[in-house]
C-alpha cells in the first residue's frame, strides 16, 4: 500500500498542464458516483480539485473544512471546490476557470439518468477546449443491481459504450460467478473495455486520474455517432456557439437525480425522456416504523431503482437518513437539526405517483 501511495503522487503531480484536465463520471442511479466523488475529495493528495455536481446535498463534506460558502459553491481549506451546475455546465466551468487561485483538476459529476455525450461534447466542440483537457470519462456500474433491464434506458447503455474505464463497483456483494457474466456482458457493449472491480468507489487516483484515455478525435471526427443535433459542435473551425444553445444541450445536466433534502419538491421533468420520472412525498407527520417496513418489503414498486430521502418515525427521537439502490436499502439515524418531517424521492421509470402517495399516507401515525 505504501508503495501505491507513492506512486499515486508522483503520478498525479505530472498530469500535464496543457489545459485543465477533465475526468467526467457517469453511471446510473445508485451505482456510487457520489461516494467515488468522495473518496477523490479524500485522497487527492497534494491536487487542487473542482468537483461540479447538481447538488451538495449528497456529497460528504466535513464541516471543519469549509472555509467558505457562498450560494453555489463551497470552498474546502485542503483547496478543493465544489460547484453546483444550477445555470448550466458551462457556466459553472467558467466559475472555476476565472477563479484566482490555481485549480490542478476539475471532476464532473452527472446525473444517473443522463447521456454523457452532450457533457463530452460541451468540452470538445466548444470554446472550453482550448481550455480544458477531457481526460477520461469513468462509468460507475453497480455488480449488484446492474441487470439488462437497465438497457431499456438508452442513457445506461450509452453511459457504457461512452466509458473509458468502466468501475464494477460494490464487488463485495456480488459472487465471482456474477462478475464474471457482468465482464463478459460488458464487453460485449463496448469491445475492449478497461474495467476495474472496486467496493465502495475505492480505486487508486492514478488508475483514474491523469490517464489520458479519452480518445477526443473520435468525438470530433466522427458526426455520425452524434444523434442529439450536435453535428455543427464537431467541427473545430465552429466558434459560434451562444448560451441558448449550452442550455439546449445541456438541459438534462439540470435534473434532480441528486436532490437536497429540503427541495423535494421540485419534480424533474429532464428524467422523463427515458421514461423515467421522479416522485416526491412530504409529510408533517411520523411513520410507524413497522408499517414503512412492510411498504419497504411488499408495497414497493418494482420500478422504483432508486430512492432516498429523511425520515420520521414515531417511536425513534432520531432521525433517519434513507438510501434504496436496487434491491438494497439502509437507514441511517442521527439527530434532527431542523424540525422533524418526511421527506422523500423515488426514481424509477413509469411511477404511478398517486399509487406510492397512497401507500405512504397508509404508513403515517
Amino acid at each position: 500500500m505504501t508503495q501505491l501511495t507513492a506512486q499515486a503522487t508522483e503520478s498525479i503531480s505530472d498530469i500535464p498542464k496543457r489545459g485543465m484536465p477533465v475526468t467526467i463520471i457517469t453511471g446510473f442511479l445508485g451505482s456510487g458516483k457520489t461516494t467515488l466523488l468522495n473518496q477523490i475529495l479524500k485522497n487527492k493528495q497534494d491536487l487542487k480539485v473542482a468537483v461540479l455536481v447538481n447538488e451538495f446535498g449528497d456529497i460528504n463534506i466535513d464541516s471543519q473544512l469549509l472555509v467558505s460558502v457562498d450560494q453555489d459553491m463551497v470552498e474546502l481549506s485542503n483547496g478543493c471546490i465544489c460547484c453546483t451546475i444550477n445555470d448550466g455546465l458551462v457556466d459553472a466551468v467558467y466559475r472555476v476557470l476565472e477563479r484566482e487561485e490555481r485549480i490542478d483538476y476539475l471532476v464532473i459529476e452527472t446525473t444517473g439518468v443522463a447521456d454523457p455525450l452532450p457533457i463530452i461534447l460541451t468540452f470538445l466542440g466548444t470554446e472550453l477546449r482550448d481550455l480544458t483537457n477531457v481526460d477520461s470519462i469513468l462509468t460507475l456500474v453497480d455488480a449488484e443491481a446492474f441487470n439488462h433491464e437497465h438497457f431499456q434506458s438508452e442513457a445506461a447503455l450509452k453511459q457504457l459504450t461512452y466509458g473509458d474505464i468502466i468501475l464494477l463497483n460494490k464487488t463485495d456483494l456480488v459472487t465471482p460467478e456474477k462478475l464474471e457474466e457482468l465482464q463478459a456482458y460488458i464487453r460485449d457493449v463496448k469491445l475492449g473495455a478497461k474495467i476495474l472491480h472496486t467496493t465502495y468507489g475505492q480505486v487508486p487516483l492514478p488508475l483514474i486520474l491523469g490517464v489520458g484515455l479519452t480518445p477526443q478525435d473520435d468525438y470530433t471526427s466522427h458526426p455520425e455517432q452524434d444523434k442529439h443535433e450536435h453535428d455543427h459542435e464537431h467541427d473545430h473551425d465552429h466558434e459560434e456557439h451562444n448560451h441558448d444553445d449550452h442550455q439546449r444541450h445541456h438541459k438534462h445536466d439540470h435534473d434532480h437525480e441528486h436532490h437536497h433534502h429540503h427541495h423535494h419538491e421540485h419534480h424533474s421533468h429532464h428524467l422523463e425522456n427515458d421514461g423515467f420520472v421522479s416522485v416526491s412525498f412530504q409529510s408533517d407527520r411520523p411513520f410507524d416504523i413497522h408499517k414503512f417496513e412492510v411498504f419497504l418489503t411488499e408495497g414497493m414498486p418494482q420500478e422504483v431503482f432508486r430512492a432516498k430521502g429523511i425520515l420520521w418515525f414515531s417511536d425513534s427521537e432520531l432521525r433517519h437518513i434513507f438510501q434504496l439502490s436496487g434491491p438494497r436499502y439502509n437507514l441511517h439515524a442521527d439527530e434532527w437539526s431542523t424540525p422533524p418531517k418526511n421527506q422523500l424521492v423515488f426514481i424509477g421509470r413509469k411511477l404511478n405517483a398517486s399509487e406510492i402517495s397512497s401507500h405512504l399516507n397508509k404508513c403515517l401515525v
